[in-house]
């Protein structure tokens, strides 16, 4: 633990600061021991679980009498503009994940995602992921169907459905993970078993849903293991999760059509969808805010141009 966190110290040239007592060593190895035990949990734990971890460290930390100074890493993405410093971005995040399931945003302890500040769809995926459902159909618009798919970087695919006529809204999120609520940092990790996805809300009138893998196969390149373009690591792994019967036999047919397109195996998974997190409200339409470049880019139905991906 001491080795991993001096690595973080050596490396970061941002960083916030904790309290934690040095001088006093029973107090300083009860905490240090604690840390290690709740970091190692963290990934098996409820988020209130985190919280209350937290809140009890904070607390045992505050009250020595004796304290020095010790640096940890900042997230480089905490900010509300979701800035991303260099290429991959699977390496952004690296410094972090020591701590990613106890402290977020680079500073404070954990918690969580502020879902309240997420626009619809965000709230209804939020109550079903909460109770463990997967949607069909929109909770609040039972005609809107919903689909999910995971291309990699969430961003880039998000903004090639938003311009598919008769889709009505797109979120972008984790999925097909165990962990309940994931923030950016712990999927960054690898260790939750989330994906970066989008999730469609489409109008089945409109687009049907073979039309909508025309936009996820004409986005991959499905024979890629757990990756896309830059980005590489089992959250960049691509999918299609289907959410009835129906999508299932459409997405079969489709992907032994795509077979015998490649001399490679197909790497994209094809499974049940599983409940969909929302990310964080700055990755939502991230690219049509303007992403990383502050240059909104065209979301209209319809549009062309080619899509940067990160902004």
């Amino acid at each position: 633990m001491h080795h991993t966190i001096s690595k973080v110290v050596k490396v970061t040239t941002t960083t916030s600061t904790m309290r934690i007592p040095t001088r006093n060593t029973a107090s300083f190895a009860l905490l240090t021991a604690a840390t290690a035990a709740a970091t190692a949990s963290a990934f098996t734990t409820s988020p209130s679980a985190r919280r209350a971890f937290v809140s009890r460290a904070s607390s045992s930390a505050s009250s020595s009498p004796s304290s020095s100074v010790m640096p940890f890493a900042k997230k480089s993405v905490s900010s509300s503009s979701g800035s991303h410093e260099g290429l991959p971005r699977h390496r952004q995040a690296g410094l972090s994940m020591i701590f990613g399931k106890l402290f977020s945003d680079g500073g404070a302890f954990a918690a969580g995602i502020d879902y309240s500040k997420l626009e619809h769809p965000g709230p209804e995926l939020v109550k079903a992921a909460e109770e463990g459902r997967v949607l069909v159909t929109s909770d609040k618009d039972p005609n809107l169907a919903v689909a999910t798919f995971a291309g990699g970087c969430f961003w880039g695919l998000e903004l090639a459905y938003q311009r598919v006529p008769g889709v009505a809204h797109t979120a972008v999120g984790y999925t097909q993970g165990r962990e309940e609520g994931p923030t950016y940092t712990q999927v960054c990790s690898g260790a939750t078993g989330h994906t970066e996805a989008i999730i469609v809300y489409y109008d089945p009138n409109e687009v049907g849903y073979d039309k909508l893998l025309d936009t996820f196969f004409g986005r991959v390149d499905p024979t890629t293991v757990n990756g896309q373009g830059n980005d590489f690591g089992k959250q960049y792994r691509t999918g299609v999760y289907f959410h009835t019967k129906e999508q299932e036999d459409i997405a079969k047919a489709r992907f032994e059509e795509e077979k015998l397109l490649y001399s490679k195996p197909i790497a994209s998974e094809l499974r049940p969808a599983m409940p969909f997190w929302p990310a964080e409200e700055y990755h939502q339409q991230y690219l049509e805010k303007g992403g990383r470049s502050g240059v909104p880019q065209n979301a209209e139905k319809g549009a062309t141009e080619t899509i940067r991906c990160y902004g």
